[in-house]
């Protein structure tokens, strides 16, 4: 058997990417992804294409901030393991899954292959999340009437607010960043995120209770692919009252007004509270996406 070749792919072989079965169903969820073709690479044996990547990223930005779209074909592991190792870009794995790939042996099986090909190029899991998408055919959720939400021109004000919700917070990425530098970068990674998404600054709500306290944000969202649940916090004194669920209402509500015809959405697998509130609201769960960081980070 000869090595694997790796290339990076350019208008002329653009279709080499293609050349690959499709198991785990990434093109049906990557139907509103757009993709630069020069951040797309293949590993080929023997002249057939064994593994491939596309890094993603905004429209705006130079270099990609995650691997979105993994495949490896079958005892490939290593030919995807020398794909990622020698990219140019070590940045964050995702690898999107169907939601019943964990009963289903042949997707199990497509999902073990792409998780070992991760491990063997260096990457560690971070989590995994459920992903959900809500058409106007799952109906409005009931909005509770029980806060009062607002817009907030302050920065500062939302900067302050996800300090104190990351400061007990289950969400990984968040507890990464708390890791690595704090609560302020925690909080300053979340509003990088909120600006860098194209959607009005305009749209950010902070909610309050009818005594006047802030009880949370919520921040209705587009990203590159479209509208989204971009952020759904409740500060920590005011939780187990369920407020969640009346800002996620909330934020589906606004989303849902300005013309969404879908809003995705998703939350930690071991986020139970966040998890049943989707379900409440009406989201069903459409994918699951696990999460791999390169090798090293947050130690």
């Amino acid at each position: 058997m000869t090595d694997p070749v790796i290339r990076a792919l350019s208008a002329s072989d653009a279709q080499l990417f293609d050349a690959l079965p499709d198991p785990l169903h990434a093109r049906e969820s990557h139907r509103h992804t757009r993709f630069r073709t020069e951040w797309k690479r293949v590993a080929l044996r023997d002249g057939e294409v064994v593994a491939r990547g596309a890094w993603w990223g905004g429209p705006d930005d130079a270099e990609p901030i995650n691997v979105n779209w993994f495949d490896v074909a079958e005892g490939e592991e290593e030919a995807g393991a020398l794909l990622l190792r020698t990219a140019p870009w070590q940045v964050e794995l995702e690898v999107n899954l169907p939601g019943d790939w964990r009963d289903d042996p042949a997707l199990r099986a497509a999902a073990d292959t792409r998780f070992a090909a991760a491990r063997a190029a260096g990457y560690e899991l971070l989590v995994e999340r459920f992903i959900y998408r809500w058409t106007p055919a799952d109906g409005l959720p009931e909005r509770p009437g029980r806060l009062r939400f607002s817009p907030e021109p302050d920065d500062a004000v939302f900067f302050d607010a996800l300090r104190r919700i990351h400061s007990a917070t289950l969400d990984a990425h968040a507890l990464r960043a708390i890791k690595e530098g704090g609560l302020d970068q925690a909080a300053q990674e979340e509003l990088d995120f909120f600006h860098w998404c194209p959607s009005p600054r305009e749209w950010w709500q902070t909610a309050h209770t009818p005594d006047g306290d802030l009880a949370g944000i919520h921040i209705p969202a587009h990203n590159p692919s479209g509208p989204t649940v971009g952020f759904i916090g409740v500060v920590p004194e005011h939780r187990g009252h369920g407020y969640a669920y009346d800002l996620l209402a909330e934020c589906t509500h606004v989303l849902a007004g300005h013309g969404a015809e879908f809003i995705s959405g998703a939350t930690d697998r071991g986020n139970f509270p966040m998890a049943a509130n989707f379900a409440k609201a009406g989201y069903p769960v459409v994918r699951e996406r696990v999460h791999f960081q390169p090798g090293g980070r947050a130690e």
